[in-house]
């Protein structure tokens, strides 16, 4: 039959898969060659004789592509029946016009392409070509189209004026452009739809111009024009899918990157993966020359003759993040990635390619670029046994045909095996199997065979630590410039919303975009510590925000590699983190400013009850000592003040620091962080305006530091009050009103309140540490009116004649934290005065209930974890210890100088208090700050209706277990048990009689 050409009883073809596309292409063959008149005869030869009908019939049988591409040109067919795949290819390439010719470049690479499409179609189903042949003959296509599309950009930018060509018939000679094939195609063995993996560089001493500063837009431009002709489609299809995303760091630099550029990337920052890649670079286009001088430059990056160990275990952690387990238990032919699933392409690639690594640094013989050759080249060296070669030889072989099957069917670049029996049976038939049983057996001999293989080289890696990655074992891989699908499947499974995001971020830091993966050894850690990192941060409340403050974290570091082994030696200490960044805001803001911190948490006293007053006072005083200058002091002083906080914001979260002890040990810290500080800001101000001899100024606390009740988000409600020291008589030893000693010197009126607010400002202002804490001055006599310091005769005046009752009830919680202790004294004793003054009981007892009923108005929520002003809630519970110490005092002064539940027991004691209702209303007390102390430290700003959502499971355990309760459920009947027995007592001991007695009046 030698008039139908290369098609011979020796050709092996596949039946048609569909019976009735075969039927109806043959008829479409026909009527298409019978307008051709040339090939007419011909064309009906073909479809009558009965190994040209099964050609054609195996073609329209199976793949609609096919179909296509024969039908729309039938005469290039019948010369590739008559001449033959080889000297019909050569034909195509032969017969691509030159770049001068003025032609459409694009249009006549489509046509082809097609054209390479079909012939290598042929060749492959027919088996006159083998494996090499095919993807020798693809790969060859695609260097050509580049080459020519490089000439044409060449030469039209050149054309503009950006360069000269020193070789103008000869474009690519000398010019400076390096096109770099990698993958498939760097290895000539580009897959049947294959997009092509390029990096494009430029090297600024060859380019011939006089403005080098131009040359990276110029180069950019020629790139996107040289993608865009490779990628456009039109009638005629497209050539080649390009991709550049395995240049460096292709999320942050140009497509056209500088030589230098590139290798300053690898020589600094470059990864591993980024090594085996360049192990398949070529150059195919451009200026050759300069391409392979630099790949020899590249030389001692990527073939290191010296690998420590840090370095051998990365690899091997990039090869196990391909999950691999002995049994493949979850391979199945249908719906399987015969690329990235279990058993697949990658796993043989990787297998060489990890070895090649190891040893291709010493070994010069191992660094073939193509799979098979490096296998038996690791052989040879004595690093792999000649049956497990074997086997991944031709497991890789029965692959790739596959995958060429898969692809031509309809052109699409895919390796995922169809999941329905009936379409498998399809591709079954395609591969030459006689049905769906038989096709699949061979299929998972050869993905056991290869798993078992690569099972085998995983074990024998060294133990890291890190091979359980979830329950069921998953991906998770970062490298490589595609985003792997099991990857972002293993990440949603762990318990992510948004895999993407995470994939993308944890290839930036693989990348090098922050300061601290920038070296090798930080990368190496960071890639056996992700399994870790991402399972420690998926049991967070809610791991995508987690992530995302870890991320800012990761980003903040100076550094990595001792952070990174202080994870990797202690694994508690990076669960601690990620809880941390999970469940408390506040204390991740402040590790992502402060990393170092975590060096005490590792020391064994930093689970310790927090130290007193006095040593914390001494502590920073201490440290401000050596400070400079002021602004020193500031960030000094928040420094210790954050790492105190977040000590016991830890101690709390965890549940080692009682809520009680919680509270008084986050108003020590701000106790003894003012009182550290205020010396050296009024020694600063007295620099210039000197002293009020004979004055003295004193800090009053209000609110939650006063009752030493604060929590890790509260403000800091403060009074300034200067007056006249006294003598041994108790008489005044100066005037309230002189002036103060300085060069610039002040008014005592002036002084006061500018050094009150120097000290507001030194609290307050955020410096690179950030601020202390906000202070609240409206408790301050006359409020925002008044003026920002008081004498003390004005504090007793305003109070005894002017002040409302929710001012004296604020005053219920005063005490002074800092001045002269004799000054203070007086403060003290003139506060207790001002309480224990007799005044109405029927007007406080209308104020207070007034007062409750317009806050409510203001405040009102029905929000059940709104435990402030929840009825029932803490304003409530303050209200009543506040109204009950008010009608009180004047007769029992020492119920004054109480937290809050201290006063209730007082008054309690005092035989005052029904001890049921006291003891209810303390342990109410008790509920709702344990739960305020968690929620300060998880969530910021009060929670609505509509944010409860935001409690997650893990936060509800916490809940639960300061709260001492079973379990959440009954937090929650507890808390509406609580929530209205305190809002009884309020309407029994305020509401219900208040407005009995205006009845009665």
């Amino acid at each position: 039959m030698h008039h139908l050409g290369f098609l011979t009883s020796k050709c092996d073809f596949p039946r048609a898969s569909l019976p009735e596309k075969a039927a109806l292409g043959l008829d479409r063959w026909l009527e298409a060659a019978g307008e051709n008149h040339k090939f007419a005869d011909f064309a009906r030869q073909v479809a009558a004789d009965s190994l040209g009908k099964q050609f054609l019939q195996a073609l329209f049988g199976n793949s609609p592509f096919l179909t296509e591409a024969i039908l729309k040109d039938p005469a290039f067919t019948c010369r590739l029946i008559q001449d033959g795949p080889d000297a019909t290819f050569a034909a195509i390439l032969d017969n691509i016009p030159g770049v001068n010719r003025g032609d459409d470049l694009g249009q006549h690479l489509r046509i082809a392409k097609r054209q390479v499409a079909l012939t290598v179609a042929a060749a492959d189903i027919t088996g006159v070509w083998v494996l090499q042949q095919v993807t020798n003959a693809l790969s060859e296509f695609a260097e050509t189209a580049i080459k020519l599309a490089a000439a044409q950009g060449l030469v039209e930018t050149a054309a503009l004026g950006a360069f000269t060509l020193p070789f103008p018939d000869d474009p690519e000679k000398g010019s400076g452009l390096i096109i770099l094939a990698l993958g498939k195609l760097g290895a000539r063995e580009l897959n049947y739809s294959s997009d092509i993996d390029l990096i494009v560089l430029f090297d600024r001493d060859k380019v011939i111009t006089d403005n080098t500063e131009a040359l990276q837009n110029h180069f950019q431009r020629l790139t996107r024009s040289l993608v865009k002709l490779m990628d456009e489609r039109t009638t005629e299809g497209y050539v080649f899918r390009t991709d550049l995303r395995l240049r460096p760091d292709p999320g942050v630099n140009p497509v056209a990157l500088s030589v230098m550029a590139a290798e300053t990337y690898y020589e600094t920052v470059g990864q591993n993966w980024e090594r085996a890649a360049m192990i398949k670079a070529r150059p195919i286009a451009g200026d050759i020359e300069a391409g392979h001088a630099f790949l020899k430059r590249l030389t001692p990056y990527i073939w290191r003759k010296n690998l420590d160990f840090a370095a051998i275990q990365d690899i091997h952690s990039i090869k196990r993040q391909i999950n691999a387990h002995k049994g493949g238990e979850n391979i199945a032919a249908a719906g399987h990635n015969i690329k990235l699933g279990r058993g697949g392409i990658r796993e043989i690639e990787f297998f060489a390619q990890t070895q090649q690594l190891i040893w291709g640094g010493r070994e010069v013989e191992l660094r073939s670029s193509v799979t098979c050759e490096a296998l038996k080249a690791l052989v040879f060296a004595g690093h792999c046994t000649e049956t497990v070669a074997g086997d991944l030889t031709r497991a890789y072989e029965f692959l790739r045909r596959l995958e060429h099957r898969l692809q031509m069917v309809n052109d699409e670049q895919t390796q995922i095996l169809p999941s329905f029996r009936s379409e498998l049976e399809k591709i079954a038939i395609f591969m030459g199997f006689p049905d769906h049983d038989e096709f699949a057996q061979a299929l998972l001999a050869q993905l056991h065979t290869v798993q078992a293989h690569y099972s085998d080289l995983f074990n024998e890696s060294p133990s890291l630590g890190a091979e359980d990655i979830t329950a069921d074992g998953g991906n998770l891989v970062f490298t490589g410039g595609d985003v792997d699908p099991e990857t972002l499947s293993t990440i949603k499974s762990l318990g992510f919303s948004n895999p993407e995001t995470v994939d993308q971020s944890v290839r930036g830091w693989h990348h090098g975009r922050c300061r601290a993966t920038r070296s090798n050894r930080a990368r190496e850690i960071l890639t056996e510590l992700m399994p870790a990192i991402l399972k420690a941060i998926a049991a967070t409340p809610s791991p995508d925000d987690a992530f995302l403050r870890f991320d800012r974290f990761i980003s903040g570091l100076p550094s990595g590699v001792q952070l990174f082994s202080m994870f990797h030696s202690n694994p508690d200490l990076l669960d601690l983190v990620a809880e941390i960044m999970g469940k408390a805001p506040r204390l991740a803001q402040h590790l992502s400013r402060h990393s170092s911190i975590l060096d005490s948490v590792l020391t064994q006293d930093f689970f310790d009850p927090p130290p007193d007053l006095h040593f914390l006072t001494l502590e920073l005083k201490a440290l401000l000592e050596r400070a400079d200058h002021i602004e020193q002091i500031f960030d000094i002083s928040r420094r210790w003040n954050s790492d105190r906080r977040f000590q016991v914001g830890v101690q709390c979260l965890r549940g080692v620091l009682a809520p009680g002890d919680t509270a008084r040990a986050f108003s020590a810290i701000a106790e003894a962080a003012l009182a550290a500080l205020f010396p050296f800001v009024e020694e600063e101000f007295a620099e210039k305006h000197g002293r009020v001899p004979g004055i003295n100024m004193a800090v009053l606390a209000m609110g939650k530091l006063g009752s030493r009740e604060m929590t890790a988000s509260s403000d800091l409600d403060l009074v300034f009050i200067y007056g006249p020291e006294r003598d041994t008589q108790g008489n005044d030893s100066a005037d309230d009103d002189i002036m103060s000693d300085g060069e610039k010197p002040l008014s005592t009126l002036q002084y006061f309140g500018r050094l009150s607010q120097r000290f507001i400002n030194a609290i307050t202002i955020a410096t690179g540490e950030g601020a202390l804490y906000e202070v609240d001055m409206r408790l301050r006599p006359s409020g925002a009116k008044g003026p920002i310091a008081s004498t003390l005769d004005g504090f007793l005046k305003y109070h005894q004649t002017s002040a409302w009752t929710w001012e004296r009830m604020a005053l219920t919680r005063a005490r002074v934290i800092l001045g002269p202790e004799k000054f203070g004294d007086r403060i003290n004793t003139a506060v207790l005065d001002i309480l224990t003054t007799k005044r109405s009981a029927e007007d406080l007892l209308y104020d207070v209930a007034d007062m409750r009923t317009r806050l409510n108005k203001e405040r009102h929520t029905e929000c059940l974890w709104a435990v402030k002003n929840l009825r029932g809630g803490l304003v409530d519970l303050e209200f009543i210890t506040q109204y009950l110490t008010l009608l009180y005092v004047p007769e029992h002064p020492d119920i004054i100088g109480h937290d809050t539940p201290g006063k209730l027991m007082a008054i309690m004691a005092a035989g005052l208090l029904d001890k049921n209702t006291g003891k209810s209303l303390t342990d109410a007390w008790r509920l709702w700050q344990g739960i305020q102390q968690l929620l300060a430290l998880t969530i910021e700003g009060e929670l609505t209706i509509e944010r409860v959502g935001e409690i997650s499971d893990a936060l509800r355990q916490d809940l639960v277990k300061t709260s001492a309760v079973k379990d959440f459920e009954d937090l929650e009947a507890t808390m509406h048990t609580t929530a209205d027995t305190v809002y009884n007592a309020f309407k029994e001991l305020i509401e219900i009689p208040a407005s009995k007695k205006r009845k009665d009046e």
